[in-house]
């Protein structure tokens, strides 16, 4: 789930970030961003949407950070086989990068699915044979013409919305009640209460986005395995389920003869 894990982690963080953006525009600025409720719901859908996408743009800058080109012959097909698939997908060609990890994994990112960026673990290459690397790509390829990423981000926006939205309604009352009837407007004891709550929902949501994400699974190898031939799908799924030490594969995607990606997203 590395894709989909890293675009999560950064939209915590720039939620948080933005959060306290507010809470020192509104309490030491004094800026009134929405005023009752609907005016909050639209404040929040703005700084919700804007995370998510400000995030999916981070996701792809840190992933590229934190990866490198293919760096000789060996890793040289990688390359062809990508520009090759895009083609077949009807996309522009990814960049491709490597990162140092033991685990077999790989993922993509990006908000155009013209400019994306499609990435492989170096304990992938070394644990799996050419053609199940070769399916493993095209199922990144799939996520990617599959606009997955953009899919999720605009799921992951809503949530925030509301993320936003409730932290703030209920941060209200729990601070209301705190301070009874005295007088003055919401305080640090208000900020906190709002973050801790944020993070808590955020939780909540981050466990829909994966379960979303893990519907579009399916879809992504099903495009692998035509892309790469139904074989090579199954071998590489066969090989991760085999790394993970997971259980068999549902009946009813081994009778279809298309499984469920373990790791790689």
């Amino acid at each position: 789930m590395m894709r989909v894990l890293l675009f999560i982690a950064t939209n915590f963080a720039v939620m948080i970030l933005l959060g306290a953006v507010l809470w020192v525009a509104e309490n030491v600025f004094g800026l009134r961003l929405g005023t009752g409720n609907a005016g909050l719901l639209v404040m929040a859908a703005v700084f919700g949407m804007g995370g998510a996408f400000i995030s999916l743009a981070l996701s792809k800058w840190m992933a590229k950070r934190a990866t490198g080109k293919p760096r000789n012959e060996a890793e040289a097909w990688l390359l062809a086989t990508v520009q090759k698939q895009a083609q077949a997908a009807g996309i522009g060609m990814p960049e491709v990068a490597i990162y140092d990890a033991p685990d077999l994994n790989a993922f993509a990112t990006g908000m155009n699915r013209n400019k994306a960026l499609v990435a492989v673990s170096t304990g992938l290459l070394r644990g799996m044979e050419r053609r199940e690397v070769e399916a493993v790509l095209g199922h990144e390829i799939s996520h990617v013409a599959n606009g997955d990423m953009v899919t999720l981000t605009l799921i992951q926006g809503v949530l925030n919305t509301f993320v936003i939205f409730l932290s703030r309604i209920v941060g209200n009352i729990i601070d209301g009640m705190i301070r009874g009837n005295r007088d003055g407007g919401p305080g640090i004891f208000y900020f906190v209460i709002v973050m801790v709550l944020q993070v808590v929902f955020g939780i909540f949501a981050s466990m829909i986005v994966a379960w979303f994400s893990r519907r579009r699974e399916f879809r992504a190898d099903a495009g692998g395995a035509k892309l790469e031939g139904r074989d090579a799908m199954i071998a590489a799924l066969e090989r991760l389920k085999g790394n993970h030490e997971q259980t068999a594969l549902p009946k009813e995607i081994a009778a279809a003869h298309i499984g469920q990606g373990s790791s790689v997203t």
